[in-house]
């Protein structure tokens, strides 16, 4: 593929942002003509933009409409995948699909995950949001620079956090407490609202999330699922993989409208079941829409997406064949050493830091490895004592859009208290199936899930890198929950650093000192004070050791030992700087042209999110 470049720029006049807003959303949804709860209409909703200038990068639409174009294009590949395979035998008891059941399974799975109708307006699916080349995380460079949380299906409604990488989700297991540690373990979404509690799979339950989230695909009823693939094109495939019950559903008459408007519209009130089904029809089209998640977690957990192909496992498998650099190799021992990663981000090893009384820069675990295929994280979930980011486009959607739905009434009182808000059924958050866990939720405010580390570095082939600067084309990442963090050298900056008593200032994002640099030098104070994880934040690295660290998490990339599926259908441009013109064109400083202040003062922590009781101790949430 041609490698072409683009000088990220973005700042425009916010008319010129409004029109080209306008005449997108209208592309978009042209094809749609019914009646949205608003009756017949020929032209589709305006769009809603709460936003301030800067926030909507000005080349929203036409990247929008690039994901799309690739998005449609791996769906006719899976559909092509499935007419090409054999059809599996049903046979034994208990019944079984032999010889190609589940790699029938794994393609359905991949049909689902890149079938856009499963959207209001058709115009998402859920790969919109994780794509391949991306570690099936967010795609879009310019949305990671700017407004962090990704446009559902109704533009330009956003959800509230940095989408998560699918890779390796699958080996989370059921979130439970662990008495003995007094921690959770499990679950999926960085809240880990996704317990798989019912289905037995956290992975098969965060997919059951985005078709209804009112920020993503936006149906407005589970059963919006099975009535869409009661006219999938690949619906023989699904019922050959798990029965003829879809086509026993019996929709009525207004399903069609009711599923063309978005989740969330004032039309429906607090009715979370406006399609009227009977019991029978209604408990189809639950079972339908557990084997929707079923088949898209066993897509996320075959080698077309969990991989194990890095450098990394070919290392594992014979160093002597397949050594890691000499960079590398200090990256590696350091990040199970001083730099103390491997606390949480498990590679099968010990940790081995260095000993108060010793000279060597990091202890080193001699012993053989105790996993060949560690997937690099605890499965817990920790308080990194990230600052708020005020770029998110969550704070601004405070007024009702064209369906009288209003995403955030607090605007910048919302706090991100993760896993405590989870924890109590909170704002934003699912309800939590187990009220024994509530009683945790101070311990737990501020907790997000610890990601599995492979794949953080992966890029399309044609932007070869995550960081600014190095004289190659990159593509612009984001990192955290909020996407606060722009390079990998900022994120083991961080890390390093956080704690450091010269570096952090008591300021919010945007408000660091004349003389100090962002993400530098200075550090804004944490969103969630309260159980920041102290294990890291003053680790002693040096530049060159962040660098190495940085080497080593490279070597996490699958594709190495054989390609990785899909990732080249990147069609859009990578991103290039220049340190001579771009003061901000390094790793350490990437993405500073885009800092916004966060609003002073900041207002208080919105009471339906911090006065929810048990109350946030020991410090209340500013």
């Amino acid at each position: 593929m041609k490698r072409r470049t683009l000088v990220a720029s973005f700042a425009v006049f916010v008319t010129v942002v409004a029109a080209l807003l306008i005449s997108s959303q209208t592309v978009l949804v042209s094809a749609q003509n019914h009646g949205h709860g608003k009756g017949d209409r020929d032209e589709p909703p305006p769009f809603y933009n709460p936003y301030p200038p800067g926030i909507l990068p000005s080349d929203l639409n036409s990247e929008i409409a690039r994901v799309l174009r690739e998005v449609d294009f791996i769906e006719n590949e899976a559909l092509m995948q499935l007419r090409a395979l054999p059809p599996p035998t049903l046979t034994n008891q208990p019944p079984l699909l032999a010889h190609t059941g589940q790699k029938l399974n794994v393609l359905v799975g991949k049909a689902l995950n890149f079938d856009r109708n499963i959207s209001p307006f058709k115009d998402r699916a859920c790969a919109f949001c994780h794509m391949p080349y991306a570690a099936f995380g967010p795609p879009i460079p310019s949305v990671n620079l700017t407004m962090i949380a990704y446009p559902g299906s109704y533009n330009f409604r956003a959800g509230k956090r940095n989408p998560q990488r699918y890779t390796y989700a699958p080996s989370f297991p059921v979130l439970n407490f662990n008495e003995t540690q007094q921690a959770f373990f499990g679950g999926n979404f960085w809240d880990s609202r996704a317990t798989g509690y019912l289905l037995g799979s956290p992975d098969a339950n965060q997919a059951q999330g985005p078709p209804v989230d009112t920020q993503e695909h936006a149906l407005p009823d589970t059963a919006c699922v099975a009535f869409r693939l009661q006219s999938a094109v690949y619906k023989s495939f699904f019922i050959e993989l798990w029965g003829d019950d879809l086509d026993a559903i019996k929709f009525p008459h207004n399903t069609e409208e009711i599923c063309d408007t978005p989740g969330g519209a004032s039309i429906f009130g607090t009715d979370t079941m406006p399609i009227k089904l009977s019991p029978v029809d209604r408990a189809i089209a639950n079972h339908v829409f557990d084997h929707w998640g079923q088949s898209i977690d066993q897509y996320e957990g075959s080698p077309d997406v969990s991989a194990f192909s890095s450098k990394f496992d070919a290392f594992l498998f014979n160093p002597t064949t397949n050594p890691l650099s000499a960079d590398e190799m200090a990256g590696y021992n350091l990040f199970r050493g001083k730099a103390n990663c491997n606390s949480c981000h498990l590679d099968g090893r010990s940790t081995a830091p260095t000993p108060a009384n010793g000279s060597a820069p990091n202890g080193v675990d001699t012993g053989a490895a105790a996993d060949t295929r560690p997937v690099f994280t605890c499965f817990g979930s920790a308080n990194l004592g990230l600052p708020l980011n005020p770029r998110n486009a969550f704070y601004y959607q405070t007024t009702p859009d064209f369906f009288g739905f209003t995403a955030n009434p607090f605007g910048f009182g919302y706090r991100d208290l993760g896993l405590g808000t989870f924890l109590r059924s909170g704002f934003g958050t699912w309800a939590s199936p187990n009220d024994d866990w509530t009683q945790f939720a101070p311990t737990s405010d501020g907790q997000m899930q610890t990601s599995s580390a492979r794949n953080v570095a992966m890029t399309p082939p044609q932007c070869p890198t995550t960081e600014a600067g190095i004289g190659q084309p990159y593509f612009q990442k984001e990192f955290f929950h909020n996407g606060y963090i722009k390079s990998l050298k900022q994120l083991v900056h961080f890390y390093n650093t956080r704690d450091v008593a010269a570096y952090h200032y008591n300021v919010t994002s945007g408000h660091c000192p004349a003389g100090t640099t962002e993400k530098v030098d200075c550090w804004p104070n944490p969103e969630v004070p309260n159980n920041i994880d102290t294990t890291i934040g003053m680790l002693g690295l040096t530049d060159t050791e962040e660098n190495q660290i940085v080497a080593f998490l490279q070597t996490l990339t699958d594709g190495f030992t054989r390609p990785y599926p899909d990732i080249n259908t990147f069609t859009g441009m990578c991103m290039t700087c220049n340190p001579a013109t771009d003061p901000n064109c390094s790793p350490s400083r990437q993405g500073n042209g885009f800092l916004i202040p966060t609003p002073s003062p900041l207002p208080p922590c919105a009471s339906a999110v911090c006065a929810v009781a048990p109350l946030p101790r020991p410090k209340p949430i500013p």
